[in-house]
């Protein structure tokens, strides 16, 4: 084990994965979501795609645990259930696609997903039928599909919280346990499948720490009145992690 965190510890841009890692803590901990977003376009940078997916998840499983007493008492359960499930049934299609393709498309397609996904929440795009039960579990399988092949479970589950009436806090608490849920589905998956290696596992545990602190700073700051205001700051942190993910920043 000593030679294990060794070698963790002395992964060339070590200091870039703790950096991300503790920014994604902060706007996890007040929006509720980001994480992978902030997160993935660096690490995709510095580890292999199952390297920086099993960092990220390792990281988000013990990071928003603060958050969640509060998020329980916010919100719809029974979407949480209904997302998770979807997201079981299509998780393993992404995984096939992640592990067959190369690192820089890996990077890539992180970068162009969060900026996307960025531009339509920014451009105030907006849902304004109801959320249906099928409608949420067909969520939660889009959200199953490109966790599994570039990291990102929150895009398509984001895209129809965000877009709808809910109060903040709901929306919050909602994205904040189904991504939780994805991160333990995501463990267990991989785990059984043999794709866990001590050395990404324990890195993962590295930047936990700076993730929960950040979490829990971003929890802290967290006020429903100044909503506005933490959308500006999680587009910003966002856009900037993506942007340095892409080519012409390398």
């Amino acid at each position: 084990m000593p030679e294990i965190l060794s070698e963790a510890l002395s992964q060339e841009g070590l200091v870039w994965l703790v950096t991300a890692a503790f920014a994604a803590g902060v706007v996890r901990g007040f929006t509720g979501f980001g994480t992978a977003m902030v997160y993935l376009p660096i690490a995709g940078q510095v580890l292999s795609p199952i390297g920086a997916l099993v960092s990220l998840t390792i990281m988000d499983l013990f990071g928003p645990l603060p958050n969640v007493p509060r998020a329980l008492k916010d919100a719809h359960l029974g979407d949480i259930a209904r997302l998770c499930a979807g997201l079981l049934i299509a998780l393993p299609l992404g995984l096939l696609i992640l592990t067959s393709v190369a690192p820089e498309v890996f990077r890539y397609s992180v970068s162009i997903i969060a900026l996307i996904l960025l531009a339509l929440l920014i451009t105030g795009w907006r849902y304004r039928g109801v959320l249906t039960q099928r409608m949420v579990f067909g969520t939660g399988m889009l959200g199953g599909f490109l966790f599994g092949a570039a990291g990102l479970s929150g895009p398509p589950v984001i895209m129809i919280y965000m877009a709808s009436t809910h109060a903040a806090r709901v929306i919050r608490a909602n994205l904040m346990l189904y991504l939780l849920g994805a991160d333990v589905l995501m463990v267990l998956m991989l785990g059984g499948t043999g794709r866990l290696s001590w050395v990404t596992v324990v890195t993962g545990l590295v930047v936990t720490v700076p993730y929960l602190i950040g979490n829990v700073l971003g929890g802290w700051l967290f006020r429903p009145d100044l909503e506005k205001i933490y959308r500006i700051a999680a587009y910003v942190i966002i856009a900037f992690s993506a942007l340095s993910g892409l080519p012409f920043f390398d």
